[in-house]
């Protein structure tokens, strides 16, 4: 820890206490400061003496290490919710991160997959599963629960039994922030998420582990989907949780979803966020344009 690390501690004790932040936002803060906290201390400053041109140094410097512009502006932002901290808190007199721009990096669309390879994942899940073999028939499962809620893989490895309510026809979900929402499950998740349950006892977690958390880790989940993604005859690069929940968000668009149905069901706090799925919708209008269309030379 730098010689201004009990800054760093304050700051993370508060986005923890006050804004609920999840461990693993906690945790990428303590990173991303520790390494701004990392070069100060090599220029022979403390966080505490920082000015606006240190601050513009260190981004100069993630550049020239490679860093994209995306996780520049991330470090950034953390940069700026300390110091804004230490400023409220009275520890240093001004924010010099003020009047400094964040990098610009064009907004990548997510990569996802066609409903086509969805069910050829699915049905490659569904053919091991019936062999019995505990592992892969967790992996079904945690697949078909994917697919059918679009949870984020920190929620769904993570979910409690107590998290399965009325029959389990929903499952209540705290997101973000310790915000709570509510989210379906279609017949297919439901007896998949129902046998599952009876078959593992009275544990605390849907997919219990022995580990310190007590539940499956995300690495495991993400590391045997893309083996399942591998046997599917799927590029592994292309499959992943994250990818599965784009997959599911847009889908859902593709097939007539509200927009603002999509956000609430991804516990998306800002609808901006939610909208970058919008390109996959208008692809599909344009090719439905290009072939129904009198005019379209396909026509």
């Amino acid at each position: 820890m730098t010689k201004d690390g009990h800054l760093i501690e304050a700051f993370l004790e508060m986005m923890s206490a006050e804004r609920g932040a999840a461990a693993n936002t906690i945790q990428a803060y303590q990173r991303d400061l520790l390494d701004y906290a990392g070069f100060l201390a090599n220029r022979h400053k403390a966080i505490s003496e920082a000015g606006r041109e240190d601050v513009a140094l260190y981004l100069a410097h993630l550049s020239e290490q490679g860093l994209a512009a995306s996780s520049s502006a991330r470090r950034l932002s953390a940069v700026r919710q300390l110091h804004r901290f230490l400023v409220s808190e009275g520890s240093k007199a001004d924010d010099p991160t003020r009047i400094v721009s964040a990098p610009k990096a064009g907004r990548g669309l997510p990569k996802v997959l066609s409903v086509e390879e969805v069910d050829r994942l699915l049905k490659c899940a569904e053919d091991e599963a019936a062999g019995g073999e505990d592992g892969a028939v967790r992996l079904y499962v945690l697949l078909e629960l994917l697919y059918a809620t679009g949870l984020r893989v920190s929620e769904l490895v993570a979910l409690e039994r107590k998290a399965v309510r009325r029959e389990a026809d929903h499952l209540t979900i705290a997101g973000k922030g310790g915000k709570e929402r509510l989210v379906p499950l279609n017949d297919r998740a439901k007896d998949a998420l129902v046998g599952w349950i009876e078959s593992t006892g009275k544990e605390k977690f849907v997919f219990p582990a022995k580990g310190a958390e007590g539940h499956l880790a995300r690495q495991v989940f993400a590391r045997d989907l893309k083996g399942l993604a591998g046997r599917a005859g799927l590029p592994v690069a292309k499959v992943s949780p994250h990818v599965l929940r784009h997959a599911f968000a847009s889908h859902l668009l593709q097939n007539g979803a509200d927009l603002r149905v999509v956000q609430m069901l991804l516990g998306h706090a800002d609808i901006s966020t939610t909208q970058i799925y919008t390109h996959v919708l208008d692809a599909h209008l344009r090719k439905l344009l290009e072939d129904h269309h009198p005019l379209s030379d396909d026509a």
